[in-house]
């Protein structure tokens, strides 16, 4: 198909750099503006609204994705989502530790990126623990971890969603969506977040259908930060050796795009960490992201916003335990600095921003 659409000074590898870069900045713009973010969702003040907007998005997410499986474009089958053996335990445990690792960093992984493009030094340190630690779970010191828990899996019958198809779509969008209009979210805010949707749908249709070529082929996927942020900290210290992927370039436009809607609406500002004990805070969430992400087949993007448009029971299973685990890591971190008025010593948990 690649081929077809007349690109002839390219290969379909080095396009794939190109898209993921141009859906990056679209996404950091969107994201920006929106505040997206999967914790706010979860624990955050305005949960409610946030919970609004992602919803939004996710609605459009299955929207797009399911009616370009409808119509024959990408397909999912030999995907990974789609795996009969389902490595329950580490999807759980992963997931887990993930939504535990975003409420101590005050942001999930998408976030962070969009921060750190608004000149924000916390993010950007723990973008960079992030990656290195999921690339220590994919390929070093940390692989046993992921091997060992990859082993307990479950067989399934079937790796989709009951019903998987154009109705059970509808359905799922449309409650989303009936969540969303009733949020209190800015109705700006919710129109945003639909094209952030679309562009997690136009993620699978650039890989799997414009890009696809069977000379040089390219992985089917979508928005994502686990396994691109692992792949930018190699390319950034080998680049020599190895090329850029699709993750790569929509890292990189992820961070730009926020950096310009930050810097035209005036809220780009340097910030950075206030003492000790917030760096630690936030060390040890971005080294429990990076494991989490490994373990749980994606962040709350990769597994969430782009893998349950799939239909997929392991990408559900993954963002419902991200969602368990920050709503348990914020209540354990509330009850802990909860104490007699006038006794605590301890700061409450800061806001995302």
């Amino acid at each position: 198909m690649f081929e077809t659409f007349g690109f002839d000074t390219v290969t379909a590898p080095q396009a794939a750099v190109y898209t993921g870069l141009i859906l990056g900045v679209v996404f950091g713009i969107l994201a920006q503006i929106t505040r997206f973010c999967f914790r706010r969702a979860i624990t955050g003040d305005d949960r409610k609204q946030a919970a609004g907007v992602w919803m939004t998005a996710l609605a459009l997410a299955i929207l797009g994705t399911q009616f370009a499986v409808l119509n024959g474009w990408i397909g999912f089958e030999d995907h990974r989502f789609m795996a009969t053996d389902l490595p329950v335990a580490a999807i759980v445990f992963g997931g887990l530790i993930f939504g535990a690792g975003m409420v101590l960093t005050r942001g999930c992984v998408s976030r962070l990126s969009v921060l750190t493009g608004s000149g924000n030094l916390r993010a950007a340190l723990v973008l960079v623990v992030f990656a290195v630690v999921a690339h220590a779970t994919l390929k070093g010191v940390l692989a046993p971890i992921r091997t060992t828990l990859g082993g307990y899996t479950v067989a399934l019958d079937s790796a989709a969603l009951p019903f998987a198809g154009p109705i059970l779509a509808v359905v799922l969008a449309t409650l989303l969506l009936t969540f969303a209009t009733r949020s209190g979210a800015r109705a700006t805010h919710l129109a945003l977040a639909a094209m952030i949707g679309l562009v997690a749908a136009a993620g699978w249709v650039a890989t799997g259908f414009v890009l696809y070529d069977d000379f040089d082929p390219i992985a089917l996927e979508s928005l994502s930060f686990t396994s691109p942020a692992a792949e930018t900290l190699f390319w950034g210290v080998a680049s020599s050796s190895i090329s850029p992927t699709f993750g790569t370039g929509m890292l990189g436009g992820v961070i730009a795009g926020a950096a310009i809607s930050a810097l035209i609406r005036g809220e780009f500002k340097w910030q950075s960490f206030d003492s000790p004990r917030q760096t630690g805070r936030y060390l040890a969430g971005a080294a429990l992201m990076g494991v989490g992400g490994v373990l749980a087949g994606g962040c709350t993007v990769g597994a969430g916003l782009s893998g349950v448009p799939t239909l997929s029971f392991a990408a559900v299973l993954a963002l419902l335990s991200i969602a368990a685990g920050g709503w348990t890591a914020a209540r354990l971190l509330s009850a802990s600095s909860s104490e007699p008025a006038g006794s605590s010593t301890t700061p409450p948990l800061q806001p995302a921003e």
